[in-house]
Parts: C-alpha cells; sequence; structure tokens
C-alpha cells in the first residue's frame, strides 16, 4: 500500500531532500510540493493524502495554524529547525518531529512511526480492507530496505549485534538490539519472553514448562520473564 504524501515547506532545499529519502523507501508517493500552507490548503480542499512533511515556520501561516483549518486531519511528521516547537501539537496528529537537519535513519524511524500508527478498523470492515490497512514498517537488511508488515512477525531473536525478524514466510536480519526493533512496533505487540527473544503473544500455540512454541519453532523461557508471560495469558 502506497503512503501518498506531500511536503509543505517554503525552503526548495526541504523539498529535495525529504524526496531524495523517500525515493529510496518502496511505496512512498508523492503528491504535491507546496511551498507555503495557503498552496497546501488548496490541495487537500480537493485531494486526500496520508501524511504531510510540514515545516512550522512558514509565511503567509505558521503550521500549527495551518493545522488547526483541516476538517480533516491526515498523519503529520513535522520538520523544524528549533527544538522548543517538538513540545506542542500533539492533538494535531502530528506522529513525530525532525529537527533540522536530520539523517536519513531518523527520517526513517519517523515514517515507521506513521505507518505503524494507523488507526484500528472497525471489525465490521476489516475484512473487507485489511489488505489495503495492514500495519507495515521498513527496516534495513543487507544495505537495502524491506518493507514488512507487522502481522507477519512471529518472533525476533537477538544474535550479537544483530537481530533476526522470524516473518510468516521469511527470515530478515538487521544489525540493531530487541530495543530497536520494540520502539517501531505498536505498544505491547511484543513481549520479551528471554533475554534473547520477543515474540507476538497472539502467535503463540503452547506453553509447556521452560519453553513456549510458535508455529515450528520453540522459544525458550527466561526465568526474569516467565512471571510477566503468566500474567499476560491468565488475562
Amino acid at each position: 500500500m502506497s503512503l501518498k504524501y506531500i511536503i509543505v515547506d517554503d525552503e526548495s532545499i526541504a523539498h529535495d531532500i525529504i524526496k531524495k529519502y523517500c525515493s529510496l523507501l518502496p511505496n512512498m508517493q508523492l503528491m504535491e510540493d507546496c511551498y507555503d500552507a495557503i498552496e497546501a490548503i488548496e490541495y487537500l480542499n480537493k485531494h486526500t493524502v496520508d501524511l504531510i512533511f510540514l515545516d512550522l515556520n512558514m509565511p503567509k501561516l505558521q503550521g500549527f495554524d495551518f493545522l488547526k483549518t483541516l476538517p480533516n486531519l491526515p498523519k503529520v511528521i513535522v520538520t523544524t529547525a528549533y527544538k522548543e516547537h517538538a513540545l506542542e501539537g500533539y492533538e494535531l496528529n502530528i506522529v513525530d518531529y525532525l529537527l533540522k537537519p536530520f539523517s536519513f535513519e531518523r527520517f526513517l524511524k519517523a515514517v515507521n512511526k506513521a505507518r505503524a500508527d494507523n488507526p484500528k478498523i472497525p471489525s465490521n470492515t476489516q475484512n473487507a480492507v485489511s489488505d489495503e490497512k495492514q500495519e507495515r514498517i521498513f527496516l534495513r537488511s543487507d544495505n537495502k530496505y524491506v518493507q514488512i508488515v507487522i502481522d507477519d512477525i512471529l518472533f525476533v531473536e537477538s544474535a550479537g549485534n544483530y537481530i533476526k525478524i522470524v516473518l510468516k514466510e521469511e527470515i530478515i536480519t538487521t544489525r540493531g538490539k530487541l530495543a530497536s526493533i520494540s520502539e517501531l512496533m505498536p505498544i505491547d505487540s511484543l513481549v520479551q519472553v528471554h533475554r534473547s527473544f520477543m515474540v507476538v503473544p497472539k502467535h503463540i500455540k503452547l506453553v509447556e514448562g521452560n519453553q513456549l512454541f510458535i508455529e515450528n519453532y520453540t522459544i525458550p523461557i527466561g526465568k526474569l520473564f516467565k512471571a510477566q508471560l503468566d500474567i499476560l495469558l491468565k488475562k
């Protein structure tokens, strides 16, 4: 599913950087370059988008004031040169703040937040649109960025400086720690059961002694984590 976005910034170099970063990721679709809030309002009156990259300090109409004029807010990633703005505006559907200049890695983290922070789909329509609304994140693997459907993740295993993300159909290896993947996931979707393993609880088939079973995998349960797992399973 493509993430349709617009850029609202009065600096052309900011547009160039965001478009360059987005070109490195799959399924990012630029809809419009807007150089002030008035241009953006005119575009959004006729079109819908999933995400706005928004500079807060612009002529004619400031960023927060612009957002307050929109009846249906898409996700917003704020780009700003001023740290103090990061304490404002969370009621305006802002998923992250990027302090200029920002790296590609920091940009990727913000985009992952926007993808993972999708609203829940009502149960009576979920089957009809499930293919379009599945939550996704990007992970770096072998010098490329791979898009992963969050619901396909079975468990995550730490192996030194790398982590293995075990999916229903494949295994992705990326550099990092368990905490780094947990930060990208929706709250409570991963539970640590061992110092080297985090699992997605809904995929657990069986717990027996100090082991649990997911699909054809056997995963150890650490003593420090067993009590937490027991509480979770009793809910």
